[in-house]
């Protein structure tokens, strides 16, 4: 891969502006739920779960899920693979979907699947980024940050081979084989 520094795609300030407003109408969507179940898509929402679960001013808990459908390349198998299920009962609770970035739709629409099995109260899902036209299948993003193009970004939780994660800014590189 490059090793140069990514060049911004999205500023920190842009970032943090946007996850604001999510978290508003995140917020006002929820005002009237006893809680929220944020379940972040690990590694890469770690960082945009941490700022979004801060501005809520709703009731929430956070719990974790670990997929994998990449390994360390940049092309997706499309095929997903669970490495860590959520460890609380969601059932009859409120569930709220947080990943990094949704290109192929795959991984989001497994893991609503997979949530829906747990008979939650509803599952609504948020992303910081969409790669709309990298998409293969049908997927619905009720809370988006931003679409983007189809760049390898990396940066606020997103990396490339684990480098890059803690960017303050959304970048982009491009992967050398």
């Amino acid at each position: 891969m490059n090793k140069e520094t990514p060049e911004v795609l999205i500023s920190e300030e842009e970032i943090q502006a946007r996850v604001l407003a999510l978290a508003a109408e995140i917020s006002s969507d929820y005002r009237d739920a006893d809680e929220l179940v944020m379940v972040g898509v690990l590694k890469g929402s770690f960082i945009f779960l941490a700022d979004l679960s801060r501005r809520l001013s709703i009731p929430r808990t956070i719990e974790f899920i670990a997929v994998s459908s990449y390994g360390n390349g940049s092309i997706s198998s499309g095929a997903v693979r669970l490495v860590m299920d959520v460890r609380g009962n969601i059932e009859g609770k409120h569930v709220l979907i947080v990943e990094d970035i949704v290109d192929t739709g795959h991984t989001i629409k497994y893991l609503t699947g997979m949530m829906k099995s747990h008979r939650p109260a509803s599952v609504k899902t948020a992303a910081l980024v969409r790669k709309a036209e990298s998409a293969e299948v049908d997927v619905t993003i009720d809370y988006l940050g931003f679409d983007i193009g189809d760049e390898w970004v990396v940066g606020y939780g997103l990396d490339f081979a684990e480098q890059y994660r803690t960017l303050p800014y959304i970048g982009f590189v491009k992967p050398t084989d």
